[in-house]
């Protein structure tokens, strides 16, 4: 709650003319005068230049106080003012007043950084300190205090464009997610139907060899019956020749003796009779998958969807892209290009040996290669050696290779393949025409860090295409 306090006077009073001081100066010892009432005091005193009130002897010039004078100034002003304007009395807010030396707070010192009296700016504590009016301080203060809360705006800004990306990163991680479910259900749902189709091609082989060799047994098996029945019935002629007397069995026992004699053979089972069990289940995961590599696609480079530019547009299995016209809404996660229309492979190398093929086709612009981990991505630069970049150009029908400055390419042809040699610990990254194995280019640079495919298109008509590649099974030698 404010007081009511009268603004004390005799702190602005010099000590040898008792008035308000005029035209007032500082002496070494910090007591101030009016340098009129100073000047006069020590011309009676002949050479001796002592401080009137502390008689410390003083070599130096008096120092003029400009703040002390615009004090007394403002002192003299609010004295000659009508009681109705002044009231009278000064009206203090306590917070407005030196707590040690009980003055108002007219002056800030600019070295402690607080606010003083007049008092305060002649002590021992703020003694030849920098010092400026409140209002002034008030003023400095406000404007650090516009330029932070400009900052801070800035800031916030910035923050809030970040949680925007975020809340894009989030719709768009949950769309990738979706693909990705979509696209492996696809597949396995490949895989699943290969396999059907393959358990059922062996249960109807195997139900074909069950009938064919189940009917040869059982045709073996009537033919062992009809053996058979032929013995019995010589078996009961000949029991019934037996029990006949004297001549008759003599006169009938010739033919009967032949036809027992007749040789008949034992039966024997034919080879390869039964079922070829071991056909069927030997090693069978090792037969299926031999069959099953044969419809697999494999693409020594996957694109990465996570470093495409927004222009592009990539292929659901991540083998091919081609620019657009419309910038897709995309997370602006570091690993992406923007404004560049490049993408990278899925997977960086750092050591052995790489090869892969684009099909550039009738693509009027292209870049193919590799590009350091280390690149720019959120700028366009010149994909040349010196940002980082190992690479051949397709451009306004002209072949170029990333050297600094570039190096103009003379083919016989326009190839519609590139293939790229990557040998990590050689150091050399070669360009071929896989249609006849004509060497196009090779960079001899170290590879000091991860390298990864890289590809740039700035044709919309035709897109760039990752070869897949032939897979062969190979068993281990022993």
């Amino acid at each position: 709650m404010a007081g009511r306090l009268s603004l004390p006077e005799e702190d602005l009073t010099c000590p040898i003319c008792c008035a308000i001081f005029r035209d007032p100066v500082v002496l070494k010892c910090t007591h101030s005068f009016c340098a009129p009432c100073l000047q006069q005091y020590w011309t009676g005193r002949g050479r001796r230049r002592d401080c009137p009130l502390c008689r410390t002897q003083n070599l130096d010039d008096p120092v003029p106080s400009l703040t002390l004078k615009n004090l007394c100034e403002s002192c003299v002003q609010e004295e000659s003012l009508p009681v109705e304007e002044t009231g009278g009395e000064l009206y203090c807010d306590p917070g407005e007043m030196c707590p040690v030396h009980n003055e108002k707070l007219k002056l800030y010192c600019l070295l402690d950084k607080e606010p003083i009296c007049v008092v305060c700016h002649t002590s021992r504590k703020h003694k030849q300190h920098d010092c400026c009016p409140i209002s002034e301080a008030v003023l400095d203060v406000k404007e650090k205090m516009k330029s932070a809360i400009s900052s801070l705006q800035e800031k916030r800004d910035a923050f809030d464009k970040m949680k925007k990306n975020c809340e894009d990163a989030v719709t768009h991680i949950q769309a990738q997610a979706q693909f990705v479910e979509r696209r492996t259900h696809e597949e396995f749902d490949k895989l699943h139907s290969f396999l059907r189709v393959e358990e059922e091609s062996r249960m109807e082989t195997l139900r074909r060899e069950e009938e064919q060799k189940t009917g040869q047994m059982r045709q073996m098996m009537e033919e062992i019956e009809r053996s058979m029945s032929s013995m019995s019935e010589t078996i009961r002629v000949l029991e019934e020749e037996m029990a006949l007397e004297d001549l008759s069995v003599l006169h009938k026992c010739k033919s009967t003796l032949a036809r027992a004699n007749v040789p008949v053979g034992e039966p024997v089972m034919a080879p390869a009779a039964l079922i070829d069990v071991a056909k069927y289940v030997g090693s069978l995961t090792f037969q299926v998958w031999e069959k099953m590599h044969k419809i697999a696609k494999y693409t020594p480079v996957t694109l990465d969807p996570n470093t495409a530019a927004p222009w592009l547009v990539l292929s659901d299995d991540l083998t091919t892209v081609h620019d657009s016209d419309e910038k897709q809404r995309l997370p602006n996660n570091p690993e992406r290009f923007d404004p560049d229309t490049a993408v990278l492979g899925r997977d960086g190398m750092a050591s052995g040996k790489h090869a892969w093929e684009v099909n550039v086709g009738d693509n009027t612009a292209w870049v193919v290669g590799v590009a350091k981990e280390s690149i720019k991505r959120k700028e366009k630069v010149s994909s040349v050696l010196n940002n980082g970049y190992l690479c051949v150009y397709f451009y306004h029908k002209m072949y170029f290779a990333g050297t600094s400055p570039l190096t103009r390419l003379s083919l016989k042809r326009n190839p519609q393949r590139i293939r790229v040699q990557l040998d990590c610990e050689k150091g050399k990254v070669s360009f071929y025409d896989p249609h006849n194995n004509t060497h196009i280019y090779t960079f001899k640079h170290a590879i000091t860090e991860a390298v990864f495919p890289y590809l740039w298109v700035g044709c919309q008509k035709c897109p760039l295409t990752v070869e897949p590649v032939d897979v062969f099974l190979k068993l281990a030698d022993f």
